[in-house]
């Protein structure tokens, strides 16, 4: 297994990275080969500093950095040498098997759409969001790495997070749904009430629309839309989460009898963060390229670094770009048939 790393995208600095990578080597000895993509210099002024001397791990100069300023595609012809572009050739270039980046969002899609590439028959790559809930997660799917969308494209969407829900999250038959304003048929607006029909007849547990309140009950495990939807879902969700345990930490300590429950209930809440807690999961798969590439939060830490890492493992191992060649290899035809018959022009 070879992975590439981009140490250059962080908010805490290359060291940061470069010690979540340390402790994925240390955690995982079926990892041939990681590369560290940055600044030579950077990367080798950070590395006595963290006793890195492992083998595997190898050094590849970029001499540039995508920031978050950039604006993604000329930000990816201006800076060629960037970290980026440079780790997502070595994928394309089959010298690694996954990439991770902590870099600009817009920038990491850009250079997993035109350096590592489409896999067949997938018009547009999406970036899939893993969101934990009691007793399992669900994966949402755009998490805005397209704000306006064709039915087609959320059809696919379903197809793919299907296959990343039941290969590496480990749901046998994951149940997909569109997310709308109602559960009815007849709800919701023309992109996905489209969506809803070319679903529909896709050999995927489809179980229709879902509205935001069936995200926690554990209804659905695959929630598709486009991504502006999907953004806001997404930072809603996170911001709220901060906001519960803002507001409990406030309320627990207002006395000592508050503060005396608190104490006694602190397993239960400590159980609570670690299911929140966003460095479990690591980083967000950006789906239907060649190639497992996934996007980890810019202020992610080494404990998020090395689970990015784990799970973009998982991904490989589990063949889940194969899987999403040979199923919407499957889907297509289908697709094109219901939009041949559809009354209303796509």
């Amino acid at each position: 297994m070879r992975i590439a790393v981009d140490v250059m995208g962080g908010d805490h600095g290359c060291g940061v990275v470069i010690e979540g990578a340390r402790m994925a080597l240390e955690n995982n000895k079926k990892i041939s080969a990681l590369y560290l993509v940055g600044d030579q210099s950077a990367i080798h002024a950070a590395l006595p500093k963290r006793g890195f001397r492992d083998h595997r791990m190898k050094v590849v100069h970029a001499s540039e950095v995508i920031t978050m300023e950039d604006k993604p595609v000329n930000a990816l012809r201006k800076k060629r040498d960037s970290s980026i572009v440079r780790a997502a050739e070595l994928v394309h270039d089959g010298k690694a098997d996954a990439l991770i980046s902590l870099g600009n969002t817009g920038g990491i899609f850009a250079s997993a759409t035109f350096k590592v590439g489409r896999v067949a028959g997938v018009d547009r790559g999406c970036i899939a969001t893993v969101i934990p809930r009691q007793g399992n997660e669900f994966v949402l799917l755009d998490a805005g790495a397209n704000v306006e969308c064709k039915p087609l494209h959320l059809a696919q969407f379903a197809v793919m997070g299907s296959v990343y829900s039941r290969e590496v999250m480990g749901r046998p038959k994951p149940r997909v749904g569109v997310l709308s304003i109602g559960t009815e048929d007849s709800k919701g607006n023309e992109l996905t009430l489209e969506a809803f029909r070319l679903c529909k007849g896709l050999d995927l547990n489809f179980i229709g629309n879902v509205e935001g309140h069936d995200l926690f009950k554990d209804h659905v495990d695959v929630v598709v839309c486009d991504g502006f939807v999907g953004n806001i879902v997404l930072k809603t969700c996170e911001s709220l989460a901060l906001a519960m345990f803002s507001m409990l930490k406030r309320e627990l300590t207002q006395n000592t009898k508050r503060q005396i429950g608190a104490y006694l209930a602190k397993e239960a809440f400590r159980t609570i963060r670690r299911r929140m807690d966003p460095e479990v999961y690591g980083g967000a798969p950006l789906l239907g390229f060649k190639g497992a590439v996934f996007k980890a939060h810019a202020s992610a830490r080494e404990k998020a670094v090395a689970s990015a890492v784990r799970v973009a493992i998982e991904a490989v191992k589990h063949q889940v770009n194969e899987t999403i060649v040979n199923e919407i290899a499957r889907a297509n035809p289908i697709l094109a048939a219901a939009q041949a018959s559809s009354p209303s022009p796509q």
